[in-house]
Parts: C-alpha cells; structure tokens; sequence
C-alpha cells in the first residue's frame, strides 16, 4: 500500500520586526520529499494560507546548497507543487498516514498556534500515526495534546534547534521564543547534539530532528515507521 504523507509548510514570511523576509528552510523540505518520494510515498503540501509558502532566502543561498535542495531547484513538479499547497483548513489526517513539518523560523510565528495544524496533530496522534518534525518545527508540538489531555511532548523523548544554535545564527533575541526552552518548559524530555551535527529522537509515533542536517534522517525515521 502507497503511504500518504502530509507536508506542512508554514505561511510566515517576516522575521519579526528586523525588515528581513523568513519562512521555510529548503533543505528540511527538499531532503524528506526525495526520501518519501524515493520510497514510493504520495505526497501532499499544505500550508496556513495555501499556494506559495514562502522560503526562507538565506536557505537558498550558495552555502546552504545540498544535492537535495539542487534537485528540488531543478524539479519543475516539484516547484509546481510548492506553488499550490491546499490550505490546512481543507486537510484531513484521515486521508493521511502520516505528517512531516519541515522547520525554518517561520513556524515560530504561525504554526505555533494555529488551530488547523494543532486540529491535525491530535488527529494523527489519536489514529496511532507518525508525527514527524524538524529544526525550528518541533515549536508545532507546543499546543498539541495527546490522548489523555496532557501536553503532546510532556515526558517524552524530543529534540529541536538548540539555544546554541539560536545564538550562532544570531537570533536569540529576535524569535518569539526558543524552540529548545519552550520544548523543555512543556515537559518534553529535551536532548541535543553538538550544535548543528544530526540528531534525531522517535518516542514512539513521535520524532523530531535537531537542525537543517537532521532532515534526512528524521525522514527515513518516518518511512520506517511507517513499515511498522
């Protein structure tokens, strides 16, 4: 059976109130699509807003550059996809089996508390199926309740992008909160790797990667828990 994965993409393009533009992260977005779409899974991408989210520029630029993100610059169906993403409000988890969100500093600002991706998370937790997210996305999880009402990351195993790795890139005092501090202050069992080596943590249908160079593996993760 094809799996169905669902890939949500955040809407915010402003990096608070310093007048420079942010949104997704290419390479947390180009790494899993060619991981599900290499392994035969069906892919869909939404978004708050739907259509084009926006992408973060720095992760276009020359040093940020992966053979993934190469390719995605070279797929035009993939391009055409991006450019036309349902909006979450239309999604369903039970047309999915499964949901990935890749990072980038946008999430901080709208998917944080959006009541369409906190809707689809418990759903997809509630079904038994695979919440996957990386970098700065594991901030989705912060609203998101499991099955017996308590915080969805309270006692369990997470990860995301470290304070360190706030303070390299020089936003420590800009974002709206810090993905690693707000995972602990809701009961998360927070770890870390160095800053920016790959991490991944799965507790159970629940896995998370540290930074951009997490993707790859938090996406083969995810296809294998998938396999069951």
């Amino acid at each position: 059976m094809t799996p169905r994965i669902l890939i949500v993409l955040t809407s915010h393009d402003r990096l608070g109130d310093t007048g420079e533009k942010t949104g997704f992260w290419l390479e947390e977005l180009a790494a899993p699509y060619y991981v599900f779409q290499d392994a035969g899974a069906e892919l869909t991408l939404a978004s708050p807003k739907g259509g084009q989210p926006p992408l973060d520029p720095k992760s276009d630029a020359d040093e940020s550059q992966t053979e993934a993100t190469r390719r995605f610059q070279q797929d035009a169906e993939a391009k055409a996809r991006l450019a036309a993403t349902q909006r979450l409000a239309d999604v369903k988890a039970d047309d999915y089996d499964a949901i990935f969100y890749p990072g980038g500093h946008g999430p901080l600002w709208d998917l944080v508390d959006d009541a369409d991706s906190v809707r689809l998370i418990e759903a997809f937790w509630a079904q038994g199926k695979p919440v996957s997210t990386v970098c700065h996305a594991p901030i989705v999880l912060l609203n998101a309740k499991d099955e017996h009402g308590k915080p969805l990351v309270e006692g369990r195993a997470v990860t995301g992008f470290t304070n360190g790795e706030e303070d390299a890139v020089g936003l420590t005092e800009i974002v709206p909160q810090l993905v690693e501090d707000a995972l602990i202050a809701k009961g998360g069992r927070y770890t870390k790797a160095d800053d920016f080596a790959p991490y991944t943590r799965q507790d159970g249908n629940l896995i998370t990667g540290q930074n951009p160079p997490s993707s790859e593996p938090v996406a083969r993760c995810l296809m294998d828990a998938l396999k069951g």
